[in-house]
């Protein structure tokens, strides 16, 4: 019971760690919330998230050559994606969003929610440096490490899945609520607000993996 819960924690949090941060998705989805209104800001999440999903599954069957690897330096592992985080965790508080795209003001009834799936789909897709921050996150919460059966891994790849689209489905309806009251600082607060839990969860990686190498 203690795995399948830990399996759906990590599945949650990585879901929602790989869609966060606000880049040029995050600032499309926003842009087309406030522009043209909460469904398509959603539509262009969830092709973002179908293309996360197949990165994690990418990541996950290249790393599964591997696992005997991963399960002997568990921690040596655990350590580097820790860093990995820390990194990327740097430069999320250290970016300003509101730079990053620029869309002008459309008619909500302007395109189809298959159009703006698949512009969201398309634009994570075309970022294959994504991966490294799935495999960090992997290594972090020891995606690939765990005894588990063929069902934990659904299981946890079902938590991804999850994890991203709640995530959106989240943003775009608070964004929905407070347009009046948004403004591109606010993306910026988003990322600072994210960066500090990622660097937090970093932080509590490397003393873990330090105290098993150690110890």
């Amino acid at each position: 019971m203690e795995t399948i819960l830990y399996i759906i924690f990590s599945g949650l949090m990585i879901g929602i760690l790989i869609s966060a941060p606000m880049g040029p998705i995050g600032v499309l989805v926003i842009q087309r919330t406030l522009n043209r209104g909460r469904r398509k800001g959603l539509a262009t999440g969830l092709g973002a998230s179908l293309s996360d999903i197949i990165y994690c599954l990418l990541t996950a069957f290249g790393l599964s050559f591997i696992t005997g690897f991963i399960s002997t330096h568990r921690a040596i592992l655990q350590c580097i994606g820790s860093i990995v985080l820390v990194v990327y965790g740097i430069y999320l508080f250290i970016n300003n969003p509101s730079k990053r795209v620029e869309l002008p003001r459309t008619p909500a009834h302007s395109g189809t929610f298959l159009r703006d799936f698949a512009t969201g789909f398309l634009l994570t897709f075309s970022n294959p440096l994504i991966l490294f921050f799935i495999i960090g996150l992997f290594a972090r919460f020891s995606f690939l490490d765990l005894p588990t059966s063929g069902l934990h891994y659904v299981l946890g790849f079902a938590c991804i899945a999850a994890g991203a689209i709640g995530w959106w489905t989240g943003i775009t309806y608070l964004i929905d609520k407070i347009r009046g009251r948004f403004t591109v600082r606010s993306m910026k607060r988003i990322n600072r607000a994210i960066a500090i839990f990622v660097l937090l969860m970093a932080a509590f990686g490397i003393y873990d993996s330090l105290g098993s190498l150690l110890f």
